[in-house]
């Protein structure tokens, strides 16, 4: 029986289960060849599989060995981007304090070219502009007006050198604040500094009401003055020494009128108390002066007066020159404000913008 009828009777059993399928022999040569084949078919799948596998882990690991060199070197970079960051960081702080320094320089150029750059007009107004603004703060301090003034004046004569048409509202306006200062009325402090230091002098040589002796003296030295050295040259020395006799007796006894009887009332030791309090209440006056309490300095100076009239002779001509000097004080001794020069200031500025 051959293979091919074998084939057919299987084909036909299974396609008729009612049809009994005759058993048919097998060759064994042909399954040991079959199994062989088998066998050698296998041997090289598994061969080719253990070589792919070979393959891919060989690719494996250096895939690994590679993604591990990678990981280092990226390690290494981030490590020198870091650095590289800060040092770049440190770089640009020290390019931002030179910038900085930079435009400090630039600016502090630009302003030195300006300065330089400017023309003796605008000097001149800076000049001037300085110089006003300095004295109206030394007038604020001492309370005189004199050092305005003075500058005033220096301003006018400046700008009269230099007769710039653009500078022609500048001379206007000073003239006009010189003007305004020159009328109006404003304590001079420094003179009544200097009146007051004149009074305390002369406290201390003004004679007192009860100096009985220094005001007979006075009185006895008037006529001898008025008398002419012919007179005194005709009389003969008996004559002049029964005149000195006379005198003499005269002063012993004396008659006058007392208007103020506590100053006749006062202790030679209490004299001397007099004259210092007189005294301290002139310093009290000038430091008022100086701190311009007007009231205080005031109130002060009419005490003096007050104190001159009832203790001192104001009667002898020295007497009379104190007094005046001290009603002059009082009354130069006003609460006045000093003028103000807006006009001048205002017109500089307006002179300043204007380069």
């Amino acid at each position: 029986m051959n293979s091919d009828n074998v084939s057919q009777d299987a084909a036909a059993a299974l396609a008729d289960p009612k049809v009994p399928v005759r058993a048919s022999r097998v060759n064994p040569k042909f399954v040991r060849y079959a199994v062989f084949v088998l066998a050698a078919a296998g041997a090289m799948g598994s061969g080719l599989m253990w070589f792919k596998l070979s393959n891919i882990q060989e690719q494996l690991a250096k895939q690994t060995a590679d993604s591990g060199s990678q990981a280092m070197e990226a390690r290494l970079s981030a490590k020198q981007a870091q650095d590289l960051s800060r040092e770049t960081a440190a770089q640009l702080a020290v390019m931002e304090a030179k910038l900085s320094e930079v435009a400090l320089q630039r600016s502090q150029l630009e302003e030195l070219m300006q300065s330089l750059s400017r023309s003796r007009d605008e000097n001149l107004v800076v000049d001037i502009d300085s110089a006003v603004r300095l004295a109206l703060q030394q007038s604020q301090l001492t309370g005189s007006v004199q050092p305005l003034l003075a500058a005033l004046k220096s301003a006018e004569q400046r700008l009269n050198k230099v007769a710039q048409p653009r500078l022609a509202p500048v001379l206007r306006a000073i003239l006009r604040d010189t003007d305004r200062i020159k009328a109006a009325a404003v304590t001079d402090t420094p003179g009544l500094l200097l009146k007051v230091d004149e009074l305390v002098r002369a406290v201390n040589e003004l004679p007192l009401l009860n100096a009985v002796g220094t005001r007979t003296k006075e009185a006895a030295a008037a006529p001898a003055d008025q008398s002419s050295w012919a007179r005194a040259i005709s009389l003969s020395w008996w004559q002049r020494t029964a005149q000195e006799l006379l005198g003499n007796v005269r002063d012993l006894v004396r008659i006058s009128r007392v208007d103020q009887p506590e100053a006749s009332l006062l202790a030679p030791d209490q004299s001397y108390f007099v004259r210092e309090n007189l005294k301290l209440r002139l310093l009290n006056a000038r430091l008022s002066l100086l701190a311009r309490h007007l009231d205080v300095a005031r109130s002060d100076l009419t005490q003096v007066n007050q104190e001159l009239l009832k203790y001192f002779d104001t009667s002898s001509r020295q007497g009379q020159t104190t007094l005046t000097l001290a009603r002059e004080v009082l009354e130069q001794a006003k609460q006045t404000e000093l003028p103000r020069i807006d006009d001048t200031l205002t017109a500089l500025t307006t002179a300043a913008a204007g380069r």
